[in-house]
């Protein structure tokens, strides 16, 4: 089992940057691919970026267009959203996932075994 818990959502203004952290327990943590997910209000959840077991490489959603990185610090056993020019758009509950192991697939919330409780981000135009 490992439990995730979300942290540093919030409101900002359009073009602000926000750094959500993410911490696991319960597993080991450098083994596990992890992911960042997003859902608004009345859409479905979708991939926001995602980093294998080592950190060495990661993956987004087109819409990042280079605006968030993911990062991961194993001695910490947390991964974290750090995202930059926010739009009106990014507002959404973020969601941190993580695999059982690294399946090498990263893009779908079906690779994914384990999820934190969200957390909110509110961006005011």
């Amino acid at each position: 089992q490992v439990q995730l818990v979300e942290s540093g959502g919030g409101l900002a203004q359009t073009g602000a940057s926000l750094k959500l952290s993410c911490v696991a327990s319960g597993n080991i943590f450098s083994n596990l691919a992890m992911g960042w997910f997003r859902q608004a209000p009345g859409k479905e959840r979708e991939f926001v970026g995602a980093t294998g077991w080592s950190g060495r490489f990661t993956y987004y959603a087109d819409f990042v267009k280079g605006r968030f990185t993911v990062s991961r610090d194993n001695a910490k056993n947390t991964v974290y959203l750090q995202m930059t020019n926010l739009q009106p758009e990014d507002a959404a509950v973020y969601f941190c996932a993580a695999q059982n192991g690294d399946s090498g697939n990263y893009r779908t919330s079906h690779d994914y075994v384990f999820w934190g409780q969200g957390t909110q981000v509110t961006v005011s135009s």
